[in-house]
């Protein structure tokens, strides 16, 4: 089969797979490894080079892990060198402990049974990382600690490819050159970071200064392929290699240009990646030994998790946050396949066991999105501890605000009343954010304000003012029908999400709403204006007409909130007002 013939079936694949399986809530990561499974070898055999798309395919690790440098600047990388470090080099020794004493036991040689622990106590980069990004985890506790844990084993495949050659030669053969992967490392790391400091900068100021798109992106390959490409031809990791690329550049000017640039190769060869795992999966290989496969795989992910969870839980994560982190890197990782591949080839590995571990490694990974599903719509509603653990003790409090709700919207005002000196009393539903943000010096309680055992604890009959900035509508909505028929005094200030909120708080009869991105979007707007050229007076009244006349929208609106055709005809309309308005303004 010709190349395009190739390329126009990974398309297809895609095309039709991806789209079914994230219509079924299952990820498009599930659909392209099925995708895989179904054109390759050992299904319906539309492509049998699997070796050679696979090795393709890692350019999509490489991007992704360029593009993740270009988000973690040097300073911050340095920030998270505790968590990357201890946490990470915790998880790496601890399951890679765990997985070669069970080797060991079950009649494996030491020799093989640690390349084995250590090479399967690495999790996949890609899958984590993409299932984080598809369901906006990344910044939250589990997923900041999963990054920190895939980062330092990335670091790590630089001496577990180092120390493969000295187990799989003699002794004798082995010490005069001990040191030299060592050496070639040092060298690599200095020669890309004074590279990336002196001359990638100085690069893309020339090129960008020739306005020509496809050169600038030329030049962002060219950068990531070659660093890679260093690191590959001393024996190192291609994907570290763009890895530090990424840092290196992440404080550029052009970081978002490269970004934009590099995301489209990056998506398709990442799903690129997946197809290729799953096409490695030798089926004939699981027919033949399937209990001892099976029972490989559930040992690997459930011993995994065991020491994910662990590790979780003494880091000072709630039980959902270890839960979570651990279901996420519970399966085997892609340097597995290099590892295990470079072990058999220097012999410190048996073949028949790396072609074994590989089957178990890409198994694994076929299942990660099927296990994170089970845990977060079996294991989630039914070991729930955010419920289960009591609430804050409140004692002694005797703010004049409350606030309900301590997110990005509700910690502003938290902080302005702190600096005046006004005694506040702030509540979260969420124990993972609390603990989070205490961290920070914030005093603030676990509770669910729409209790009012939790409101009276809170003394809010002794307060002035309740400010609601909690995210959900319905929550809101309920915590004001509480207060309202509770505590009558208290006056409402209300953070709303849309019109169609602010309308069902206006029908409770609250009027002090602000809607959460209103403000800042008109700020924004005027500094667009400024940089168009308008002075401060013509764009001082353009965003003082248009707030009049979109809050007079809002309650001329108000009465047909429930009638959408009506509500629509009326959104038209306004369009042409606003325009008239800011035609008369101009002429005047």
């Amino acid at each position: 089969m010709s190349f395009l013939q190739q390329a126009t079936l990974f398309l297809a694949a895609a095309v039709v797979a991806v789209p079914l399986f994230k219509r079924l809530g299952l990820g498009s990561v599930l659909g392209y490894l099925t995708a895989g499974i179904l054109i390759g070898p050992w299904s319906l055999g539309f492509i049998t080079d699997v070796d050679s798309i696979l090795h393709l395919s890692e350019l999509g690790v490489v991007l992704l892990l360029f593009v993740i440098g270009l988000e973690l600047q040097p300073r911050r990388l340095w920030e998270l060198r505790r968590a990357v470090f201890g946490l990470g080099g915790a998880q790496v020794g601890l399951t890679g402990s765990l997985l070669m004493l069970v080797a060991f036991f079950c009649g494996v040689g030491f020799k093989n049974a640690l390349v084995a622990g250590l090479g399967l106590a690495l999790s996949s980069t890609a899958f984590a990382l993409q299932l984080l990004a598809e369901k906006n985890q990344l910044s939250t506790a589990h997923g900041r600690s999963a990054f920190a844990i895939l980062l330092f084993q990335d670091l790590a495949v630089i001496p577990l490819l180092a120390l493969l050659p000295l187990l799989g030669a003699e002794q004798g053969d082995a010490q005069p050159h001990s040191w030299l992967p060592f050496i070639k490392a040092v060298i690599a790391f200095i020669g890309v970071i004074l590279a990336g400091r002196y001359l990638l900068r100085p690069i893309f100021r020339v090129i960008a200064a020739t306005h020509i798109t496809e050169l600038f992106t030329a030049t962002v390959l060219l950068v990531v392929l070659g660093t890679a490409l260093l690191m590959y031809s001393i024996g190192l990791s291609m994907a570290l290699g763009s890895f530090m690329a990424g840092v290196l550049l992440a404080d550029s000017e052009y970081r978002h240009a490269i970004e934009a640039d590099i995301e489209p190769f990056k998506g398709l060869l990442m799903g690129l990646f997946f197809i290729a795992v799953g096409m490695s999966v030798n089926l004939g290989l699981l027919v033949e030994k399937w209990p001892i496969v099976l029972a490989l795989v559930i040992g690997l992910v459930l011993i995994k998790w065991a020491a994910l969870y662990g590790l979780g839980r003494f880091s000072g994560h709630p039980d959902k946050a270890a839960r979570t982190l651990g279901v996420t890197l519970c399966q085997g990782g892609e340097f597995a396949f290099v590892l295990f591949g470079v072990a058999s080839g220097v012999q410190a590995l048996e073949p028949d066991l790396a072609q074994l571990l590989i089957l178990v490694v890409s198994i694994s990974m076929a299942l990660t999105p099927l296990v994170v599903l089970v845990n977060e719509k079996v294991l989630d509603p039914l070991l729930n501890r955010e419920e289960t653990r009591p609430f804050d003790t409140i004692e002694g409090e005797n703010p004049k605000v409350v606030i309900a709700g301590f997110g990005r919207f509700g910690q502003i005002i938290a902080r302005i009343l702190r600096a005046k000196r006004i005694a506040f009393t702030a509540l979260d539903a969420s124990s993972e954010h609390v603990d989070f943000v205490r961290k920070f010096g914030n005093k603030i309680y676990y509770g669910d304000a729409s209790r009012l055992d939790l409101l009276h604890a809170a003394g809010l009959e002794k307060a002035q003012i309740l400010v609601i900035a909690v995210d959900k509508p319905e929550v809101s909505l309920k915590i004001a029908q509480t207060v309202q028929q509770h505590f009558p005094h208290i006056q409402l200030f209300v953070r709303a999400y849309d019109r169609l909120h602010v309308y069902k708080l206006y029908n409770l009869g609250i009027r002090e709403v602000k809607r959460e991105t209103f403000h800042s979007s008109l700020e924004m707007a005027g500094d667009v204006l400024k940089a168009l050229g308008l002075n401060f007076s013509a764009r001082t009244q353009a965003l003082e007409t248009f707030r009049k006349h979109d809050e007079a929208l809002i309650e001329d609106m108000y009465p047909h909130q429930n009638d959408l055709s009506q509500l629509a005809s009326r959104a038209k309309q306004a369009v042409t007002e606003l325009e008239n308005l800011f035609d008369r303004e101009e002429s005047q």
